[in-house]
């Protein structure tokens, strides 16, 4: 979402009566690649670009490649091959060894259903997922339809733009599926009359909620890491109790006794770092009574399963299922020591967590690092 946000942000900047530009969109990975679908890059005629698709092996010829769609006013789908020894092949050098698909649209500032200004209507929608289906290639004759075109989808009203009902139907029940999973991918449908669309569908969910109940110094290395990797930060505690700075970084600062007004989702993660035992065993309850898949609890093991007896003997007790939810002592194990390293630990494991990974090293992993 970060990356989004500042192509968005340069996108207004730009002076749409003398400047061209265009979107570079990862829609198709095989193999292994820095960056995976749904990385984006914003090119502009004068060369200055905003975000990336790769880990630099790619930009410059998409530079080239931009400026030709911007010329021809016309949607291309370049696909990358750096699987082959060829020392001439774009990326070789780096040994990326995958195959990237990069859509290349040029941007019509005067329509409001440009990429940009959709990915623009999801930022600003409140905190919920979004789908965004994006034509990559066609074969035969579709009338209106046109690489390139993106819609965000809604409801199987979204769709009639198909003008085909069955293609509707293959493509709701894709969501569907996709929406279950949680994952982008490129997706390709063939209708009966031999025509063929190949769409890249997105699924765009809000930026990761961090919301930290307490006010010690130790928010202020958190909220800023958490900040520049992109994701939200809302501090749970009185603004006179906080230092100006910290404020001055959080997106949301809420007093203590509004904490059941806060909207908490999925993608909302709540982290218990007052340093104060009858604070965080107050506040746990409270946790536990949102929908926060991660509730993370700072301090050592033995002062959590304290916390955890002292509600069960109060008649509050905590389900296994809700154990599942608590990370205590939150954090991965990388002999963190400075408050900085211990934000590191903490940001790795909701991330880790959140993905449903384990954390470990990668030279362990026998799967690939982005999943297909």
């Amino acid at each position: 979402m970060k990356e989004i946000k500042a192509i968005i942000k340069a996108c207004d900047m730009i002076e749409k009566t003398n400047t061209h530009a265009a979107l570079a969109t990862v829609v198709r990975v095989e193999g292994s690649s820095y960056r995976s679908t749904g990385a984006r890059m914003l090119v502009m005629d004068n060369g200055r670009w905003v975000g990336g698709i790769s880990g630099g092996c790619l930009e410059g010829d998409a530079l080239k490649r931009a400026r030709i769609a911007m010329a021809k006013s016309i949607s291309t789908l370049i696909t990358y091959d750096t699987t082959e020894g060829d020392a001439y092949q774009i990326g070789v050098g780096l040994g990326c060894n995958g195959v990237i698909d990069v859509l290349f649209t040029p941007l019509n500032f005067s329509d409001k259903n440009n990429p940009v200004e959709i990915l623009k209507s999801c930022v600003a929608a409140s905190r919920q997922t979004h789908v965004l289906i994006t034509i990559t290639r066609l074969e035969g004759n579709w009338m209106n339809l046109m690489t390139g075109q993106t819609i965000k989808y809604t409801s199987p009203e979204s769709l009639g733009f198909f003008g085909n009902d069955w293609l509707a139907e293959q493509c709701i029940n894709t969501v569907n599926r996709q929406l279950a999973e949680n994952k982008s991918a490129p997706q390709n449908f063939l209708l009966e009359d031999g025509r063929k669309i190949e769409t890249f569908i997105e699924i765009l969910p809000p930026e990761i909620n961090l919301v930290i109940m307490g006010y010690q110094y130790d928010v202020y290395p958190l909220s800023r890491l958490v900040k520049e990797i992109g994701w939200r930060v809302t501090i749970v505690a009185s603004p006179q109790k906080l230092n100006a700075t910290i404020i001055a970084i959080a997106d949301e600062v809420i007093e203590p006794e509004s904490f059941t007004n806060l909207p908490v989702d999925e993608h909302t993660v709540i982290i218990l770092m007052s340093h104060d035992y009858k604070t965080d065993k107050y506040n746990l309850p409270k946790a536990l009574a949102t929908a926060a898949p991660y509730i993370g609890m700072l301090g050592p093991r033995v002062r959590s399963e304290k916390i955890w007896r002292e509600l069960e003997e109060e008649g509050i007790p905590i389900s296994a299922e809700n154990l599942n939810r608590i990370h205590a002592p939150i954090g991965l194990d990388i002999g963190a020591v400075t408050p900085e390293e211990i934000a590191l630990s903490l940001a790795a494991e909701v991330r880790a967590s959140l993905s449903k990974r384990n954390g470990g090293f990668l030279r362990l992993r026998t799967a690939s690092i982005h999943e297909r």
